[in-house]
């Protein structure tokens, strides 16, 4: 297949040393495999996701947004935008939407724009996900070609979380029960878990650190529900959600005595492994808790 190129937004959590730089690690990895180019929008800022609700203002929180688009379309014109992020691509997707029904507030954040030298123009760039991209741009049959080492023997459980799937989702997929990670599974060899029913369930994200209990309640039914599948890993598009199910297990196992220890990794990963790539380069040493059948698999 000829090279497809976009204009990628990496988002903050992705840079060097930040909580999901891993995640980037084992993208750019499969990347080279499929052949894809990421032209990275220069100078893009944080998407405020984090802070944008929580009093920073709507034309502020939109503006920010907008810039990386404009930015996007001044350097990389005609590209899709394609941020790896769930929190970027909804930010971003969101303030384009917001923009293009509401000519006063197009006018509003273009003046703040101004101040910066730019101008959003056309609003036409479309926002997409790194999973759009793979499922829609390549298919599971394509995908599969590139699969040099099979993950054979395992049984993933797919945590799609609620960012990546509502308001916004894959096409044709169903907000309840996506199945596009059950289907990627597949594709690199292992099994899914068929009736995941926490697959789509929150993990708490916003209340991690303002109400940690509930946050972690959320997360510890995720996990048991993927060891009730039978699943000894969990698969997910989120960096939040991976962060969030990750870290916490051995808090949730001192308040609720359980003894969880349920390698999370990101799609990516799990393709750059699969596509006969080595530990470091699928980013395994990322992991806090570790992934062993995975790395065994790398090893090859």
């Amino acid at each position: 297949m000829a090279t497809k190129e976009y204009s990628f937004y990496p988002g903050c959590s992705s840079q060097k040393g930040a909580s999901s730089s891993n995640y980037l690690i084992s993208v750019e990895t499969l990347c080279e495999e499929l052949d894809i180019k990421l032209n990275t929008i220069p100078d893009w800022n944080c998407c405020s996701a984090s802070i944008g609700y929580s009093g920073g203002g709507e034309l502020p929180r939109l503006a920010l947004s907008a810039r990386n688009i404009a930015l996007s379309e001044q350097h990389h014109g005609g590209q899709d935008i394609v941020a790896t992020c769930a929190a970027c691509w909804l930010a971003t997707r969101e303030a384009a939407e917001r923009l293009d029904e509401n000519a006063d507030l197009m006018a509003e954040t273009n003046e703040a724009l101004k101040e910066v030298g730019l101008k959003l123009e056309k609003n036409e760039t479309k926002i997409r996900h790194m999973t759009e991209v793979l499922i829609e741009d390549f298919g599971y049959d394509e995908l599969g070609k590139h699969v040099k080492k099979p993950l054979e023997g395992m049984k993933i459980a797919g945590y799609v979380g609620c960012q990546t799937n509502r308001p916004f989702g894959i096409a044709g997929e169903s907000f309840e029960n996506p199945k596009y990670l059950d289907k990627l599974v597949e594709t690199l060899g292992a099994e899914p878990v068929e009736k995941y029913d926490k697959k789509v369930s929150c993990c708490g994200g916003a209340l991690a650190f303002s109400e940690p209990d509930k946050s972690q309640a959320l997360v510890k039914d995720i996990i048991e529900a993927a060891y009730d599948g039978g699943a000894e890993m969990i698969v997910t598009p989120c960096p939040v959600c991976q962060m969030n199910v990750e870290v916490y297990q051995d808090q949730i196992n001192a308040t609720y005595g359980t003894k969880f220890k349920m390698p999370v990794v990101y799609y990516s990963t799990l393709m750059s492994v699969a596509y006969g790539r080595n530990a470091k380069e699928s980013a395994l040493d990322g992991q806090i808790i570790k992934a062993k059948k995975l790395e065994e698999i790398a090893a090859k």
